[in-house]
C-alpha cells in the first residue's frame, strides 16, 4: 500500500475544498466562481479516486482508476462513437420525440374529454409504474432486436411522466385569467394558445427535463434484452463478462456525459421558450 499517494490525495481533497468554500463565500454572484467550483470539484474527486485506488492497490477489475478509464475511452473512439449512435441518435432520441409528442397531443385530448380525464389519466399513472424489465423483453420480441424496439421502451418510459405533467399544466392557469378570456368570448383555440399553454410551459419542460434522463436509462437497459452487436447497452453487458471493466466505465462517462449534454439542452430551451417565468428572471 502506498500511502503517499493516499495521503497527498487527500491533502489536494482538503485544500481544494477550503478553496471552494472560500469562493463560495467571498464572490457569491460571480458566474465565473460559479462555473469554477463545480469544476473543481470534480476535479477533486478525480484526483481522490485515482490516489486512493492506486494508493490502497485495489485490483482494476473492481475499480480502474481514472487514469486507466481515461487511457480506454482515447484509445476506444471508433467503438464508443458507434455505441453512441446506436444507442442514443437512434433509439433514445427516436422514442423520446415520439413519446413526449405523442403525449402532448392525447394531454389535449384528455382536456376537451372528462370521460378520457377520469379513465385515462389513473391509467396511466399504473402502467408508469411498470418496471423496465418486465417491458424490454416484450417490445424486443415484438419490434426486434434493432433500435425500433428500444425505441419502443423508451417511448412507453416517457409518454405517461410527459402525459401526466402536461395534463397537470393545462389545468395552472387561474380562474380570474380564465373568466377574463371568457367574457373577451375567446374560443377554445384562443384559451389554449394564448393563456392555457403558455401557462403550462413550466409543467411541460419538468416532464421533458425528465423524460431526457429517462430516455437514455431505457435505452441502454433495453439492449440487455437482445440487440445488435452494437450499442452502449451491448458492450456494457459484454465487456462485464470479459473482465473488461476500463471499457464498461468508458461507456458510463460517455452516457453520462451525453445525458447531462441532452438535459442541458432542454433547460436552455426552457429558459428562453418560458422567460417570463420568476424561475427564470431571478
Amino acid at each position: 500500500m502506498n500511502w503517499f499517494l493516499i495521503i497527498g490525495a487527500l491533502v489536494f481533497w482538503v485544500c481544494a475544498w477550503a478553496l471552494n468554500v472560500w469562493l463560495a463565500n467571498r464572490f457569491p454572484r460571480s458566474r465565473i466562481v460559479r462555473a469554477f467550483v463545480p469544476t473543481l470539484f470534480g476535479v477533486t474527486l478525480l484526483v481522490l479516486w485515482e490516489g486512493i485506488v492506486r494508493g490502497a492497490d485495489v485490483p482494476t477489475v473492481l475499480l480502474p482508476p481514472p487514469s486507466m478509464i481515461w487511457d480506454r475511452l482515447i484509445n476506444s473512439l471508433p467503438i464508443l462513437r458507434a455505441d453512441f449512435v446506436q444507442t442514443f441518435l437512434k433509439s433514445a432520441l427516436a422514442g423520446y420525440f415520439m413519446g413526449c409528442g405523442a403525449a402532448f397531443l392525447v394531454a389535449l385530448a384528455i382536456d376537451r374529454s372528462p370521460f378520457l380525464q377520469k379513465g385515462l389519466v389513473p391509467v396511466g399513472n399504473f402502467i408508469a409504474a411498470l418496471p423496465i424489465i418486465g417491458i424490454a423483453p416484450i417490445m424486443v420480441m415484438w419490434f426486434g432486436f434493432d433500435w425500433q424496439s428500444k425505441a419502443a421502451v423508451v417511448v412507453v418510459m416517457c409518454f405517461f411522466p410527459m402525459l401526466v405533467n402536461t395534463v397537470e399544466g393545462l389545468k395552472a392557469s387561474e380562474t380570474m385569467q380564465r373568466d377574463l378570456m371568457h367574457t373577451y368570448a375567446g374560443s377554445y383555440r384562443q384559451n389554449l394558445t394564448k393563456l392555457r399553454l403558455p401557462a403550462a410551459m413550466p409543467f411541460i419542460f419538468n416532464g421533458l427535463k425528465i423524460c431526457s434522463t429517462l430516455a437514455l436509462i431505457g435505452a441502454i437497459v433495453a439492449e440487455f434484452f437482445g440487440t445488435p452487436t452494437v450499442g452502449m447497452g451491448f458492450r456494457i453487458s459484454t465487456e462485464v463478462g470479459r473482465m473488461n471493466v476500463d471499457m464498461v466505465w468508458a461507456e458510463i462517462a460517455v452516457a453520462a456525459l451525453a445525458g447531462s449534454v441532452f438535459y442541458g439542452v432542454v433547460s436552455l430551451v426552457e429558459r428562453v421558450v418560458t422567460f417570463w417565468h420568476p424561475s427564470i428572471r431571478n
